[in-house]
This record gives C-alpha cells, structure tokens and sequence, in this order.
C-alpha cells in the first residue's frame, strides 16, 4: 500500500475486478433490501462478510503461488495506516463508552444546547469538527471526539440523525484537507515537492467558499423540531472533553490524547458516582472495543484486498489510462489547455486510486508520482497539483460508503452508510469549487513554475 514497486508494475484491468464484487454485494444487497422496505438493510449482510468473496476473487487472479499471494494479503492487512487507523478505531471507541458512561456525553450536550443557539446548532457543530480536525489534523480522531456529542445534540433538538452525521464528517474533512499536520498534506506536499504554506494558500482558495456555501446549507436546515430542555452544567462531567479538545488543539498525538482522555473520564466517573469502580471502568474500555469489531475487521480485510489489487497491476492500470489520456489529449491543444487537463487528470487518478484503497493518504501516496510528471509535463505548478491531490482524496474518502470515516460515524450514529454521505454537503460542493476552479483557472497557479 506504498508507491508500487518495480516488480508489480504490470497493469491489469482484471486486477479491480474484486473491487466490483466487494461493492456490488456490500452497496447492491444494502440497496436492494432498501427498496424492499427491509428495516436496516445495510446491517442485514455484515460489510466485512461482502469483502470476504471478493478477497477470494483477488486470491484466484492471483498469478503468484498461493502462499505469496495470501503473504501479499496480509503485508495489506498489517500495513502501519490499517494498524494506525484500528488502533483509533478502539481507542475511540472505549473513550466514547467511557465517557458516556461516566455522564460525560449528557453533560457535554448540555453544554452544547447552553451555547449554541438553536438555530445555529448545525453551523456551530460544523465549525467545531472544522476547528478540532485543523488543529489534530485528523478527521478520524475529531470524528470520535466530536460524533457522540453531535448525536446527544441531535437527539435533544429532534433534529435528523443523518444530516447531523454530515455536518460532523463535513467539518472533519475540511479540516482534514487544510490542516498542515495532517497526513494528507504531508504526502501531497512531499510527493509534489511544495512547501505547505504555499498549497495551504491555494488550497484555502477552493475550500472556504466551500464552507461557507455548506454552513449557509446547515443554517436553512438546522430547525430544531422541539426546544431541548437544558439543566445546570455540570463542569467536571465536561472536563474529559474539554481536556482531549485543548490537547487535540496543542497538536499533540491523537493516540495520546484519546488515551489521556479514556483515563480522566474514568477518574471523573470513579469520583462523581458513587458504585463506579475500577471494574465498571475496565468492562466499558472493553465495551467500547467491542462496539468497533465491525469496522475495524472491515479495515484490516479492505487493506489487505487493495495490497493484492496493487500488487496485480489494478492501481497501475487506472495511473497508465489516466496518463495516457492527458497524452493524447495534449499532441493535439494549447499549453493551457494541456494544463487544465493535467489538473482534471491528477483529480480523477486521485479519485479512482482511493476509491480501491479507501484510504486518503495511501491514495495520494500511490498517484503522487504519475501526478507530479503530469504536471511538470504540462506546466502544472506543484503546489497546485499538491492542492488538488489533497482536495479530491478528502472529496472522494468523505463520500465512501466503506471509508473509514463513514463508517466510524455509522457505528457511532447506528445510521446506513449512504445515509451519512448523502448528507456530506460539504465534500460535495468541494468537488464542485474544485472542477470550477480548474476550468475556470488561475493562469499565474496553472503556468507561473
């Protein structure tokens, strides 16, 4: 799940024929059942059990022996970004158990609906996502930080579950894709050769009318159906929170910071209520571990069949087509006309790369190098194909149905995974900004090296 090595540099269209299976059992049967009126169509086949045929398929196209390619599966599996991301997953999870638990949810929620007006409670969630995933520069440690907090709120104003679930993954997102700490920044920067300040500029460029035109969206649909009811605030319950907030913003690990978190909402718990001990503590960590099975099989079993599809030639094929198009595309146009084209094609490479790896950063990681040649050939400066590289793997990973991120705020939320991205208003209107912005164009960005 790195840059492809020498000796899988075949391409092979039959490569992404897993890819095909995994999403025509895990979106086809969910979708089917849908429209059979079924009540929790995606739950009724477990998503890691979709992937499971298609690990098969990968396996029998194989053209290694059976030993090397099963190896190859589990060098996917036991890549450090599936392990980084599961290690998240359960921290995550036990923090969010922990919390709720020991009141701290109810209390943060509270105090939420005591300083947000009611009608600016999505606006207010999506700037709070925004900020924590800036400063963290993750959007899966934001999301954990900030889902079961957005869902109370949600509960307590009688507002839409999902819409409140595309606000949080909005505003983590956007974050995500402007954070200068963040591992998306830092591969696309390193891979194009730019300084960060410089594609944080461009980048901010297409972002914020994005965000703005997306809050503008969530202050129309942010009518409350009741007035929740708020108490007095209870400041040591909101303390576990307000603590991971500050170290999230201090820029420290967010391992740290969700395992500093799981420890005091424990010790806030063991002191505010009177039969909560050690043992209750260590039963809700393992709780929570528990709540993540689902999506933390369903990380490692995708890492594992992207590393067989990589290895047979499937992401050198979509990186092969897409350079070949620009190719032909630019014997016969203008230098101009070249360059938008290039931009357009580092896009859609960016896109179809992590649509089979699920997976931003490693998606940027793998088309970093076809996107720097693309635009180097065509007078593309870097931090501009470094920005777009970052935009449309942020666009692409917040409308996976089988993306991490979706599907932490679906365990979290208990809601479908369509659900959710139907409602990611933001990423949405990101590729929008961004295909405009390249069409239209910025002559001194697209030709000033």
């Amino acid at each position: 799940m790195s840059e492809p090595s020498h000796s899988s540099q075949h391409a092979s269209a039959l490569a992404l024929l897993p890819l095909g299976v995994f999403l025509a059992l895990f979106i086809g049967v969910g979708a089917y059942l849908t429209y059979q009126g079924v009540d929790f169509a995606f739950y009724q086949l477990p998503a890691p059990i979709a992937t499971l045929p298609a690990i098969i398929v990968a396996i029998i196209l194989s053209k290694e022996k059976l030993n090397k390619a099963i190896e190859q599966f589990l060098r996917g599996v036991g890549h450090p970004d599936i392990i980084a991301m599961c290690m998240i997953y359960l921290l995550a999870g036990a923090f969010a158990a922990v919390a709720k638990a020991s009141g701290g949810v109810d209390a943060t929620v509270n105090l939420g609906l005591s300083l947000i007006p009611t009608s600016m409670i999505l606006p207010g969630i999506f700037l709070i996502s925004a900020f924590i995933a800036t400063a963290m520069g993750t959007s899966m440690g934001t999301i954990a930080a900030v889902a079961p907090v957005a869902m109370g709120i949600a509960h307590s104003a009688g507002m839409s579950l999902p819409l409140t679930a595309g606000v949080v993954l909005s505003g983590a997102m956007f974050g995500d894709n402007l954070s200068i700490i963040s591992d998306t920044t830092i591969a696309a920067t390193r891979s194009q050769g730019c300084e960060m300040k410089d594609k944080f500029r461009e980048n901010i460029k297409i972002a914020l009318p994005a965000a703005l035109i997306a809050m503008v969206i969530f202050s129309f649909s942010s009518a409350a159906t009741q007035t929740p009811e708020t108490g007095s605030i209870e400041w040591l319950k909101v303390l576990p929170y307000i603590t991971i907030l500050i170290l999230a913003v201090s820029g420290l690990n967010v391992f740290v910071v969700l395992s500093f978190g799981i420890i005091l909402a424990g010790m806030v718990g063991m002191y505010s209520l009177p039969d909560y001990s050690l043992t209750h503590l260590s039963k809700d960590i393992y709780a929570g571990f528990g709540n993540m099975q689902e999506i933390f099989l369903l990380s490692m079993l995708i890492g594992g069949l992207s590393e067989l599809m990589r290895q047979q030639g499937g992401l050198t094929f979509l990186t092969q087509q897409v350079s070949k198009i620009i190719h032909r595309f630019g014997s016969k146009h203008s230098p101009r006309a070249n360059s938008r084209a290039s931009e357009l094609g580092v896009a859609a490479l960016v896109t179809l790369t992590n649509f089979c790896t699920a997976n931003n950063t490693v998606a940027i990681i793998v088309s970093g190098s076809v996107a720097r040649e693309l635009s180097q050939e065509n007078g593309v400066s870097p931090r501009r194909s470094a920005s777009i590289l970052d935009i449309f793997s942020c666009v692409t990973q917040g409308i996976l149905p089988y993306g991490a991120q979706v599907l932490l705020l679906g365990s979290v939320f208990g809601l479908s995974p369509l659900a959710i991205v139907a409602n990611s208003y933001y990423c949405f209107i990101l590729a929008v900004c961004a295909v405009i912005a390249v069409l239209v164009g910025n002559r001194k960005a697209s030709l000033h090296q």
